[in-house]
């Protein structure tokens, strides 16, 4: 058997806050789809995986569980980002067993034969962490003859001492609705309506993963963009869908770390900026392939998440880069004990006070209910746009993805060039707007480079990247004197040496800038035909 003839589970996960459950259960929403009576039950269950973690390295999940007096035994596959709902589908096989023991020959059933062979030959396989939570199922039956089953379960995940480790746990509290049949938009759909009024966040972690990590005493890290691999001969809204999905990925992962408090490192704040830039970007590419109607909420939705986030990004930069070089640069030639550096040491406390409230309003942005039906609305953002009559200008649907992705990124590259004619005379204002342009035509080329040669692409990213950095660079030395206003005041002897400072920084990084644009304007286009 293939994956492709996997069958597949099909779920929304989400946590919630524990003390809401009596208030999810009342919830008009849930009541207006209750398909019948709630049944709650015991379950435990334990993760099997070999010395070597074999499994976990594949993506593979293999599970016993006890429900009642039942025994189960489950694999599970990757997770495979629905492009058309967002839902998450994993391929997944269940069967009852006759205890607590492995069935091996219904591992040999599976797509995984030659990973179970092989792990059974080398060892076997042992105990890598257990669950044990009380879950509370609710058939659900949706107008037009969706039908689903909501499930709460509440409990803790166990792992094992490991490396003379202390055994450790972690709550489990939340929530899954799992697609029985029909649209898995009405997953989505319900799932706002509950987050408009009740703690819920979307949770992109499966058990095994959150105890897998739990087990090796590692903590969730900033998600960076991964490469999409776009399907030979895709169509266009596949390509762009495909794009919405993983920008959402990075999105929820990026929220992780808001929620658990792990903002001590910026860069959770850094990657989630990026992220939803990223999205934005996505949207601005999605005229004619996305719903008009989803475009406009994300643009709206996505400024406001920018807007929310930038003050602590602004910050973190200002304090753990621009203060220590400026520090550097200015008590060096001022010494340690001159009015210029008392000034800096009293902005640095000042910056450190104004920085944990942008970080408070930053987790109060991605912590709200908002942005949790803003992630739940992007997922389901990807239903192609309806199909205009014929003839219509601008129309995606049918379109080639490599031909609409090649249009595209034209189109971005071209912007990016007049907007250069700029650099070499241009004050802040138009270096920014170049800033911006590079950063959007780099975006397009990492949404679509998968579907031209790689090594031509390759070539133009990197030229593309070193000249965004350079951009990068002179726009924090221009945005430092504005942060350091805010803070101090715009008269200031510490915002006047700042903006001195950063002139000084923006003169010095005229050549290096003029020689990545050279080197940059140099390399060919690779989506390009010769």
């Amino acid at each position: 058997m293939g994956l492709a003839s996997a069958p597949l589970e099909i779920e929304l996960k989400l946590s919630i806050d524990p003390a809401a459950v009596a208030s999810l259960r009342a919830h008009p929403a849930l009541r207006a789809v209750a398909g019948g009576r709630a049944r709650t039950a015991r379950i435990v269950s334990t993760y099997f995986d070999t010395p070597d973690q074999r499994l976990r390295r594949e993506g593979v999940a293999l599970r016993l569980r006890r429900a009642g007096r039942r025994w189960l035994m489950a694999v599970k596959g990757a997770p495979l980002p629905d492009a058309a709902s967002g839902v998450v589908s994993r391929p997944e096989f269940e069967w009852p067993v006759a205890g607590p023991a492995i069935d091996t020959m219904r591992l040999a059933t599976t797509p995984w034969r030659a990973l179970f062979t092989k792990a059974l030959r080398k060892g076997g396989f042992a105990p890598a962490f257990s669950t044990d939570f009380t879950r509370t199922t609710l058939p659900l039956a949706f107008p037009g003859g969706t039908t689903a089953t909501l499930a709460i379960d509440l409990g803790r995940l166990d792992a094992p001492a490991r490396e003379r480790r202390a055994a450790t746990w972690a709550g489990i509290a939340e929530i899954e609705i799992e697609l029985r049949e029909g649209d898995p938009l009405r997953l989505l759909d319900l799932a706002s309506s509950l987050a408009a009024d009740l703690p819920l966040a979307t949770e992109p972690r499966s058990k095994a993963e959150r105890g897998y990590a739990l087990g090796d005493g590692t903590a969730d890290a900033p998600s960076r963009a991964m490469e999409i691999v776009h399907a030979r001969g895709s169509l266009a809204p596949a390509a762009v869908a495909a794009v919405v999905a993983e920008c959402v990925r990075q999105v929820d992962r990026n929220a992780i770390g808001f929620r658990v408090g792990a903002l001590r490192d910026p860069e959770w704040i850094h990657q989630m900026r990026i992220a939803v830039r990223r999205l934005r970007s996505c949207i601005g590419l999605a005229d004619g392939v996305l719903a008009p109607d989803a475009i406009e909420r994300l643009r709206h939705e996505t400024r406001w998440v920018l807007d929310s986030l930038g003050p602590a990004r602004d910050l973190d930069v200002f304090a753990l880069e621009t203060l220590p070089a400026v520090e550097a640069d200015l008590v060096r030639s001022a010494g340690d004990g001159s009015a210029t550096a008392a000034a800096l040491r009293s902005l640095v406390r000042r910056t450190a006070a104004r920085r944990r409230a942008a970080h408070a309003a930053a987790v109060e942005c991605v912590t709200s209910p908002r942005f949790t039906r803003f992630v739940l609305a992007t997922c389901g953002a990807s239903r192609p746009a309806p199909t205009p009559k014929d003839g219509a200008p601008g129309v995606a649907g049918a379109e080639d993805a490599r031909r609409y992705a090649a249009r595209l990124i034209e189109k971005r590259a071209r912007r990016l060039g007049k907007a250069a004619r700029h650099l070499a005379n241009g004050g802040i204002e138009e270096r920014h707007a170049i800033r911006i342009a590079a950063k959007k035509l780099r975006y397009a080329t990492e949404f679509f480079a998968t579907l031209f040669p790689s090594k031509r692409a390759r070539v133009y990213r990197k030229a593309l990247a070193v000249l965004q950095d350079e951009l990068g660079a002179f726009n924090d030395a221009a945005v430092a004197p504005r942060v350091a206003a805010t803070l101090a005041g715009p008269a200031a002897a510490t915002t006047v040496a700042i903006e001195a400072w950063s002139a000084g920084r923006a003169g010095a990084s005229g050549k290096s800038l003029e020689a990545a644009w050279s080197a940059f304007e140099a390399t060919a286009p690779f989506w390009k035909r010769d």
